[in-house]
Parts: C-alpha cells; structure tokens; sequence
C-alpha cells in the first residue's frame, strides 16, 4: 500500500505562518495540562474539541510546519468559513498544491484553547485509522511541549528548558517550521527533522551511499508525497547512530530518494518523552535506557470497510 513519507504529511506550508503574522491565542487555567495519546503505529494522536463541537481525532505532526489541517468533511461538517488558500509543499522541492485554508475560532487540545487558529483543508490518509486533522508544530510555539511515548501522555505547559551539556537537551533549529536537529552515524554528523508524523528512521539516498550496511537492501513499499513517487528501501546499519548520549545500535533505517534531510520519525521516538521549547531552540529527549533498538517500521494496519484513498496523481515526478 503506498504510503505518505517521511511524515503524514511531511509538508511545508507556505502562507500559513509568515513573517509578521499573529500566532493564534491560547488561554489556560493553568500552568500544566495533560491530555492521553492515542499511539498506532508509533504516530501519536489526542482527541480534540472544535468550535466546541468533538471531540475529533487528530494526530500531531511536529513534520508539519504550519498550525493545523482539518479534513474536508471536517470543515464540511462545521461550516468553517473559507480564508483564501495557501500553497502546500513538500521537502522535495518539486512542486506544490493550493488548497482552502480555512479559520478554526476555538480548537481546545490538553485543557487549552487556541483561538483564531488557521487551518489548511487536506485529507488525510486512512492507513492509520479514522482522524479528522493535524495538529502542526507551529501551533504549540508558546508552550513547552512534551509527548510522552511510553506513558501515552501529551503535556502543555510554561517555562524554558535548560542545557545540560548536549547530554539529553540538544539545540534545535528550523527549517521551514519544522524541528531539526544533529545526528551522528560514526563520525558523520547529519540533520535529521524530528517527525512525530514520520514513520522510521529515514535517511537521505546520497548519504546512504557513503555509508556501510549490516544488511542488504529490502524494499519496503512505493510512497508518494504531494509531489513525487518513488520505492522506499531500508537496510541495517552497519554503525551506529548517535543523538546525544543516547545511541542506537546498528539500527534499521529507511532510504529515501526525494528528500534532502535525514527524518527522526515516529518509530525511533517510542522510548522517548520529547519536550519542544521552540522560544529557547532546544528539545530533551528522556528515555529510561541510553542503548536503544530500533527494528523495521510497522507497516500500517489494513482496515475493514474503511474509505478508499484517494488515487495517486498520475503527475507525480517518479523517482528512482
């Protein structure tokens, strides 16, 4: 089944966020909240309350660089009132796609509300199950985020993250809104986006040829992004990769032919609890073992009676 790769989406969204817009409100009753994650396949989702309507299933995507998607029979449903479109694209760089970009006046996530929040109108797909949206990085760029893998936990709160030496608290940069930070393969130090809507470890096909396997290479599946198609492969590897003082032997990783940055995605987030400070540019990763595993990724489930997806665009750029 063809999947949607690095991210769900793995977009960039130009025209949501730029320079000089507003952030969407947020008010709180207090300084903390909590909400449950739902975690299928690794992708974490949380239930969410719409111009008080839901709630609705949303995954959160930290690879998607712009406030919030919503599903076409979503806005359908609670009439949400059009505001131009914004031009959705992807890493590859090969094209885009203009869709409605629609306003959201209240959404509420973990016991805070956003207000005013813009939100692009773009199906989702059904590999993962029912979900009404998405839930962007951009969203949360006042708050310190925190999702909590393996206690199924999404946090909400103030305050600032401290270094501790590049240990478990890592500098992070943006590329297009999305989180990015340092990896090292050996001596080879790379970019990798955090991706909480990706699926494995995926690396870029150039740098892959430099590096050496334990394995040889499988095919996982045929992807496609919004404006590329080709056949993802993956392999061991036969070093071992580094993200701070915690490390992954010889992990599976996923080889990528469209995109030109490595992604931490879904899968090797598992044993971690993340916490985003977007004001500071930092991220913690805390995992109770400092030697991790990290196996091929879950192919999704196959559904019973679900909606058929949308066919792929026979335009899309093939690769090899």
């Amino acid at each position: 089944m063809p999947r949607n790769l690095p991210g769900t989406l793995a977009l960039i969204v130009a025209g949501i966020l730029t320079a000089g817009s507003v952030c969407p409100g947020a008010r709180s009753q207090a300084s903390s909240r909590f909400a449950a994650l739902e975690i299928i396949h690794d992708r974490p989702f949380v239930m969410v309350m719409v111009n008080g309507k839901g709630p609705f299933r949303f995954v959160i995507d930290t690879g998607t660089g712009g406030q919030a998607f919503v599903s076409a029979d979503l806005a359908t449903e609670l009439a949400l009132p059009e505001m131009g479109q914004i031009t959705l694209n992807d890493p590859s760089g090969r094209g885009g796609r203009k869709v409605p970009m629609v306003r959201v006046d209240s959404l509420q996530v973990a016991g805070v509300e956003f207000t005013g929040v813009k939100a692009a109108v773009h199906n989702l797909g059904t590999g993962d199950g029912s979900c009404q949206g998405l839930l962007g990085f951009a969203l949360f760029r006042d708050y310190l985020l925190t999702l909590d893998y393996p206690n199924h936990r999404m946090e909400l709160t103030s305050g600032d993250l401290q270094p501790d030496g590049g240990r478990s608290v890592l500098p992070l940069r943006m590329s297009d809104g999305i989180p990015v930070v340092t990896l090292a393969i050996g001596a080879t130090q790379i970019d990798a986006q955090i991706d909480s809507g990706g699926s494995g470890l995926s690396l870029p096909s150039q740098l892959a040829s430099r590096l050496k396997f334990a394995s040889q290479y499988s095919s996982l599946s045929n992807a496609h992004s919004l404006s590329t198609r080709f056949t993802l492969v993956g392999a061991t590897l036969a070093a071992d990769v580094h993200l701070g003082s915690y490390t992954f032997k010889r992990p599976f990783v996923e080889i990528n032919p469209a995109f030109p940055l490595a992604n931490f995605g879904s899968s090797p987030m598992h044993d971690f609890a993340l916490t985003f400070d977007q004001k500071n540019r930092l991220v913690r990763f805390s995992a109770q073992q400092r030697i991790l595993h990290l196996s091929a990724t879950p192919a999704p489930a196959n559904l019973n009676n679900a909606p058929e997806r949308e066919p792929v665009d026979p335009k899309l750029v093939p690769l090899s």
